[in-house]
């Protein structure tokens, strides 16, 4: 039997391209929020949604909105892409957000309801719900309940969930080392709502209350929503092998 190296080298080039585009988004996200920063140390930057329309392209969704990030900028996180990359990595406490691509979890909100025309996987936190990011702990950065609020374990009082803080109202969960966690490597990624214009975050993205109901409002678990945050360079160098929008569909990073 013949070999035609052709078709072997045309195979291989597939497999090649079909590896590299399943190590970005994967197919079956069809909401995909993008947010762009001008450089690894920036800690604010523009943030967009897109959905797939009926032929899988992407289209944009509403326009840009102002974000803030880590308040020392961006590192490599570990998601659906990223992790494999050199440069520098995320880690517990080192004031950066997660760059790659990542899944939307759950919404955690002080809330009874999730806003009016929402519909979305939610949990309304109670005092005894606690998000743990103690890298000792064989919890870290996973959310758990006590069985006594009323008398809690002495690790409780840093890692609860329900605080008198108007920033935590909505908290979008981004799945940043999470399947599994690794210690140390970076916990406890929301997307949230910003205290101040210049206020950037420990590591997470956030934005004006406003801006984030309507991410809420407009996110759907049967579309498998993403989330993808780069310097604005490496995302014109990744888009094509990640999935991505064509970086002239993205806002300006300021």
């Amino acid at each position: 039997m013949s070999i035609d190296l052709r078709s072997v080298l045309w195979l291989s080039l597939v497999l090649l391209a079909s590896s590299a585009r399943a190590a970005g988004v994967p197919n079956d996200c069809e909401q995909l929020i993008v947010a762009v920063a001008p450089d690894w140390d920036s800690m604010r930057g523009q943030l967009q949604r897109f959905e797939r329309d009926g032929g899988g392209d992407w289209q944009r969704v509403g326009g840009a909105v102002p974000v803030l990030f880590g308040k020392n900028g961006l590192a490599w996180g570990r998601g659906l892409a990223g992790q494999e990359q050199p440069g520098r990595h995320k880690q517990e406490r080192d004031g950066r957000a997660p760059a790659g691509v990542f899944r939307i979890g759950k919404i955690y909100t002080y809330d009874a309801a999730l806003p009016l025309g929402a519909d979305f996987p939610f949990h309304q936190v109670t005092k005894a719900d606690a998000w743990i990011d103690d890298v000792t702990s064989p919890d870290y950065n996973r959310f758990v309940t006590i069985d006594d609020p009323e008398h809690p374990p002495p690790w409780f009082a840093k890692e609860k969930m329900r605080h008198h803080d108007f920033a935590y109202r909505w908290l979008v969960e981004i799945r940043h080392n999470s399947d599994p966690p690794v210690p140390n490597d970076g916990s406890a990624i929301f997307f949230h709502i910003r205290r101040g214009v210049s206020r950037p975050t420990s590591g997470c993205t956030t934005m004006a209350e406003g801006a984030l109901v309507d991410l809420i409002t407009w996110l759907r678990a049967d579309r498998h929503p993403c989330y993808a945050l780069l310097p604005r360079a490496v995302y014109a160098e990744k888009a094509g092998a990640w999935n991505l929008p064509a970086p002239k569909f993205l806002p300006e990073a300021d």
